[in-house]
């Protein structure tokens, strides 16, 4: 079943739209006119955390954001497995679904490979990429990996789902300004249940698991997408994704960029500097 949660029109001022897909049906909203640009979210977030950069460029730029199945407004199907490339293929159904050509697309989070892996397959209809605070490639560094196997271990899990850790604990610490209630209330009610977080319970264990899918597309990324232009928006305050051993690999991914450093963001940059993130989009892609 979809969430039954309903938005605040103040705070998400935007139509949602439903897509059925093979394996579920995806909520999404499609607001504004001109060159395409399609969010990609992590977690435990859904097209909510794009709510203002969408506000700040919809008169400029044709903004679709999608919720992944297992996220936000969409569907949580029983039998779906919630896997990385699982969501990257009913991503990719949706990008073909709505015809689009020559897209822009950004990436945050577990957006960043689930963006490539869908880009990847369709270079031809990319006109350029957005990333920040992500990766593409089998992590390197042991906190990663020993995150992954905690948060993957039975103990997690179990916070995870009965109590909400992600959202309760991951959100304010990713956040560098604190979250009213309002909009914590956003994240919290799309997932009211144990049984509603089962999509944000299996991301972190697919840091190690989706290894393959991140090998292909520490390949493919360079080869079939790194002659596009890109824009790099960074936090620089975050733990996760620190700016020292990530920023040169995608420099090095994407030879013609543009690097923008958000000083006082954290992981969520979406939350912490939208104006700055739609003026730069503005600024390389207008």
């Amino acid at each position: 079943m979809p969430s039954e949660f309903t938005p605040d029109p103040a705070l998400y001022p935007f139509t949602s739209r439903w897509f059925d897909s093979s394996r579920g049906r995806v909520h999404y909203i499609d607001e504004g006119t001109g060159p395409v640009i399609v969010f990609f979210h992590g977690n435990p977030t859904w097209s909510f955390l794009y709510r203002n950069i969408i506000a700040g460029l919809r008169d400029r730029f044709r903004c679709i954001a999608a919720d992944y199945l297992g996220f936000g407004l969409s569907e949580r199907p029983s039998e779906f497995t919630y896997r990385i490339d699982e969501h990257a293929a009913v991503m990719g159904e949706f990008i073909d679904h709505l015809e689009l050509e020559q897209y822009l697309s950004m990436g945050q989070d577990w957006g960043g490979p689930i963006s490539m892996a869908v880009g990847t397959e369709r270079a031809e209809r990319v006109r350029g990429v957005v990333l920040g605070n992500t990766w593409f490639w089998p992590t390197a560094e042991m906190s990663t990996k020993i995150f992954s196997t905690v948060m993957g271990s039975p103990p997690m899990q179990w916070a995870i789902t009965k109590h909400n850790f992600f959202v309760e604990r991951l959100i304010p610490a990713g956040t560098a300004t604190p979250l009213d209630d309002a909009v914590m209330e956003h994240y919290r009610g799309v997932q009211p249940t144990p049984e509603a977080r089962a999509g944000v319970a299996r991301m972190p264990k697919e840091i190690l698991a989706a290894r393959p899918l991140l090998e292909r597309l520490s390949r493919d990324v360079p080869a079939k997408l790194g002659s596009k232009p890109a824009l790099l928006v960074w936090g620089m305050k975050d733990f996760a994704f620190r700016p020292g051993p990530n920023i040169p690999r995608m420099r090095t991914a994407f030879p013609d960029h543009v690097l923008v450093e958000l000083p006082n963001a954290n992981h969520y940059i979406q939350e912490d500097a939208p104006g700055p993130i739609a003026e730069a989009i503005i600024d390389r892609f207008a």
